[in-house]
């Protein structure tokens, strides 16, 4: 089994940047990506950006392209999301998510997620 813990959440301005990070314990060999997914009051869960172990990005909010970037070394089971000119709408309990080789659209395994709060 692979645990996934994630760091670095808190409460900040809008404008402020902050980073949060994850790593990954346990069964991590057959480990190809890690993401992270949010989920704001009162909206859908979100995946936001992921990294697989050759270090290849991607992105998937319009929102946070530009603002948030993902970066670390899979293969280490490290992972993090620098996250800067953050707006209000970024409130939200964020999640560090892993997939195996063989995965499907879902995430084979989850953090407990860490909140991140933005004042106006």
């Amino acid at each position: 089994q692979v645990q996934l813990v994630e760091s670095g959440g808190g409460a900040l301005q809008s404008g402020g940047s902050l980073r949060v990070s994850c790593e990954a314990s346990g069964s991590t060999s057959h480990i190809y990506r890690m993401g992270w997914y949010r989920q704001a009051p009162g909206k859908q869960r979100e995946l936001l950006a992921s990294l697989n172990r050759g270090g290849f990005a991607n992105y998937y909010v319009d929102s946070v392209k530009g603002r948030f970037d993902i970066d670390g070394d899979v293969a280490k089971n490290t992972v993090w999301l620098q996250m800067d000119a953050l707006k209000p709408e970024d409130t939200a309990v964020y999640y560090c998510t892993a997939w195996q080789i063989l995965a499907t659209t879902d995430p084979d395994f989850w953090g407990q997620g860490t909140q991140v709060t933005v004042s106006s």
